[in-house]
């Protein structure tokens, strides 16, 4: 199977929420190119870090 990016997503997606079946990740580690996992992995933290920032931004402003 060719590796897609959007198989890279949800690896990064569930490896951020720290649950995923082992059967699964080895499945997806055979499955993915590390460029896609190295970028949506840097993406995903900027975003999570962006919403934070928004977040405590928000709540301070009331």
């Amino acid at each position: 199977m060719k590796p897609s990016l959007w198989r890279s997503m949800k690896m990064v997606a569930w490896s951020f929420l720290g649950i995923r079946k082992n059967s699964e990740s080895q499945q997806d580690v055979a499955q993915v190119n590390p460029f896609h996992i190295i970028v949506v992995g840097i993406a995903g933290a900027i975003v999570f870090v962006l919403g934070l920032i928004a977040l405590v931004h928000w709540v301070v402003s009331k």
